[in-house]
């Protein structure tokens, strides 16, 4: 009931999100199939505890309540995330398989994609990443100053981020053509070693989920010059976005979205859109998606389908542009 949620202090959000996550294995609800005895499975590209896994079983749990079917979330890790996306792409076309997209993700390798092989059912959430820079090396506090020292001396700087083709590899990419930088990029597998190595100065800067870096910031062993979306962030607001501190223009959120098969009919997709919709006014997965660091967001079926399909186009046409590696 919304009348019931209050805001509750960030330590205790983080508190519950720690707590689902570490749930996230066995959160299958207990709700009886629908009609027919059918249940939907719901896949996820990612292992077991990570962001898009707790925020997918914390939604599928709402829309279980909601359509009186059984959800059962299911971990198909690896190809990042294209082994979800494939099976997905071949299931029957009623609407008893969906699958969480977050984005935007590039492959060396194509996956099936919204508006082709999957059709969009639903947003779930956005949010901004943003760029660090460590203490542990004489680094410019302002962004301006850091871009102009890596106009005099191009290839100096390098950051990490969580993989080639990533949300964050791309936001970089996108600061070296926007600034007129060389920033190198060093992809890791995954962002808590990147943490880790631009915390101790192995790596100077880092383009990154909030959530990770946040305690660093707070700390004093990160500076944040500025997040990468258009608005600020609520869990930052101190730092201005990008585009506030000299990158006029500057926007590249993370995505998180539910697709299903193509071909699938439009009234299913309409009652599952609804029911998602729904879940995104729940006060218990609002504050996960807060403490998660995103907004939810909602979007109709064919809203979603072209959100992604534009979203993915423009850095499609970066990655290009710039080169990129994009083999994971």
């Amino acid at each position: 009931m919304m009348n019931a949620f209050r805001i509750l202090p960030r330590r205790h959000l983080l508190r519950s999100f720690a707590g689902i996550a570490l749930a996230s294995t066995v959160l299958v609800s207990n709700a009886q199939p629908g009609a027919g005895g059918q249940s939907i499975t719901w896949l996820v590209g990612q292992p077991p505890g990570g962001t898009v896994d707790v925020l997918t079983r914390l939604v599928a749990r709402q829309v279980e309540k909601t359509l009186g079917q059984t959800v059962v979330v299911d971990n198909r890790p690896g190809a990042a995330g294209a082994i979800a996306l494939q099976a997905t792409a071949r299931a029957p076309k009623n609407g008893l398989t969906l699958v969480t997209v977050p984005g935007p993700i590039l492959t060396a390798v194509p996956a099936p994609q919204l508006g082709k092989e999957l059709s969009g059912v639903a947003m779930l959430a956005k949010g901004p990443m943003v760029l660090v820079g460590t203490m542990a090396s004489p680094l410019p506090a302002s962004l301006d100053a850091l871009i102009a020292n890596a106009k005099q001396d191009p290839k100096g700087l390098a950051f990490a981020s969580s993989g080639n083709g990533t949300s964050q590899h791309l936001a970089g990419a996108l600061i070296n053509q926007m600034a007129g930088t060389q920033l190198v990029h060093i992809p890791y597998k995954g962002g808590s070693q990147a943490v880790t190595d631009v915390v101790g100065g192995q790596v100077p800067l880092g383009i990154l989920g909030i959530t990770t870096v946040l305690p660093h910031i707070k700390s004093g062993k990160l500076r944040a010059y500025g997040v990468t979306t258009a608005t600020r962030s609520a869990m930052l607001p101190n730092t201005p976005t990008l585009a506030e501190a000299g990158l006029k223009g500057f926007d590249a959120d993370q995505w998180f979205v539910v697709a299903t098969t193509a071909g699938t009919p439009p009234e299913r997709i309409t009652a599952l859109n609804s029911a998602i919709a729904k879940s995104l006014q729940d006060p218990e997965v609002l504050a996960a998606f807060a403490a998660a660091g995103v907004t939810a967001s909602s979007a109709t079926a064919p809203q979603t389908t072209e959100f992604v399909a534009k979203d993915v186009a423009r850095w499609q046409e970066l990655a290009k542009k710039a080169n990129l590696p994009l083999d994971q």
